[in-house]
């Protein structure tokens, strides 16, 4: 009956439209309320979930991402991809999908990715005629590449999330391949659009004016270096990562590139501030309700349930990620890391899958969950830039869902694609 009475409630508060992370706290409310237990034990599991060392991490990332967004890296960037692939058909396009991966690698974050890239690409390629749906759903998909790299904050939520499992530097160096293999289904998609709506090629500039653009945009795609170099070799740990992540983003939008202002500072800080506050509120009511998941054998419950269906894994794997597909559409992406990863991450390993190779298949379909209404950050900022309905965009979405897709399918079924970075660098025996 608790059971009941934690899902029906978390259900009925998401359908009333009470924002996921009160629905999670007050679901869980009512179901300490009903089970009689001290109202105490709220707050220890808020206070436990939040004061982890490790998520010093979080507010650091964000900061630097938001550093990047408000310091005026996503210029060079757009100039570096547009000067790599512009000439192609549909070059603009295919142009945005290289600028969303590279600026994804700087910025963690596929919210600060569109809105950056979204603001220079999509009235560019407007401007140049292209589709304002071909431009928005471009340009949303692609940012999704940066839920993968390694300044990204969701990798902390989810190694935290999967109770000291995996490695969160395992982590790091398994989003590469699956981000370069995002990128790759990206690029695939938006020349097929392109080529079936015939839009032009541009010219191509030369190689030096390409050496040129890389030597600009050098400087802000570094970060990625560093941060893999440090952890690879020791000198700093994923934690202390990203404040040297933040302490090179000031140092390189205030002294190198000169185009960080005070506004945009501020304005970065208060940003970095608000979403800060956000997951550590979606942390903290999350732990309670993962505290009542594992008092209700929850994981346990929904294995059995899947193995009734069947005990193949590749079933297994594939009906996980329907779920986190279906989940994902009204689900925040951290939301449904935390909640998720304690129910689906035993059953995964228990079928096969390593944790870290998990760990990519949560990011990735989390992602998708972002492009996806009635939640879809990434699609409301994007359409909102485009000045287009969601439904103008989803009518033409197809392809590239199929895209991301595609990707998520190779990352389930391929290990290799997750692990063979961390064994070769880190050794990871997983």
């Amino acid at each position: 009956m608790e059971l009941i009475i934690l899902g029906a409630t978390f259900f009925g508060f998401l359908v009333l439209g009470v924002p996921v992370a009160f629905a999670i706290g007050l679901s869980a409310i009512c179901t300490i309320l009903y089970e009689g237990l001290p109202v105490a034990v709220i707050f220890q599991q808020m206070m436990s979930g939040m004061n982890i060392f490790s998520f010093l991490a979080i507010p650091f990332f964000v900061f630097s991402g938001e550093l990047m967004l408000h310091g005026g890296v996503a210029d060079k960037i757009v100039q570096l991809a547009k000067n790599l692939v512009g000439h192609i058909r549909g070059g603009l396009g295919m142009s945005n999908v290289v600028a969303c991966t590279l600026f994804g690698g700087v910025s963690g974050s596929p919210v600060a990715d569109v809105s950056a890239m979204g603001a220079v690409m999509i009235p560019m390629m407007k401007k140049e005629g292209f589709d304002t749906d071909y431009a928005v759903n471009v340009t949303t998909h692609a940012s999704l590449v940066g839920a993968l790299m390694p300044t990204s904050h969701n990798m902390i939520i989810y190694a935290l999330a999967a109770g000291g499992k995996v490695s969160i530097g395992a982590l790091i160096a398994a989003g590469l391949l699956p981000a370069l293999v995002l990128m790759v289904c990206m690029l695939v998609a938006a020349y097929a659009v392109a080529v079936k709506r015939g839009y032009p090629a541009g010219n191509f500039p030369g190689w030096p004016a390409v050496f040129r653009s890389f030597a600009a945009a050098l400087p802000g795609l570094l970060i990625v270096g560093i941060i893999l170099a440090g952890i690879l070799s020791g000198v700093f740990t994923a934690t202390e990562s990203a404040a040297v992540a933040v302490t090179y983003t000031i140092l390189l939008t205030f002294f190198i590139y000169r185009t960080m202002t005070l506004p945009n500072f501020l304005r970065a800080a208060a940003k970095a501030v608000k979403t800060t506050g956000v997951v550590l509120l979606l942390i903290g009511v999350s732990t309670m309700f993962q505290y009542l998941m594992g008092l209700y054998e929850v994981a346990d419950f929904a294995g059995e349930m899947m193995s009734r269906v069947s005990t193949q894994p590749w079933v297994i794997f594939l009906l996980i990620n329907v779920i986190l597909f279906v989940l994902g559409t009204f689900m925040d992406m951290a939301a449904t890391i935390l909640i998720c990863t304690p129910i689906f991450l035993p059953i995964a390993m228990k079928a096969g899958m390593d944790p870290v190779q998990f760990g990519m298949l949560m990011l990735i379909n989390c992602a998708l969950g972002l492009n996806t209404p009635p939640v879809g950050t990434t699609q409301f900022v994007g359409c909102a830039i485009g000045g287009i309905s969601v439904g103008a965009v989803m009518r033409t979405i197809l392809p590239f869902y199929a895209a991301l897709i595609a990707a998520l399918m190779f990352v389930t079924y391929v290990p290799a694609f997750s692990l063979w970075l961390p064994r070769l660098l880190m050794g990871y025996k997983g």
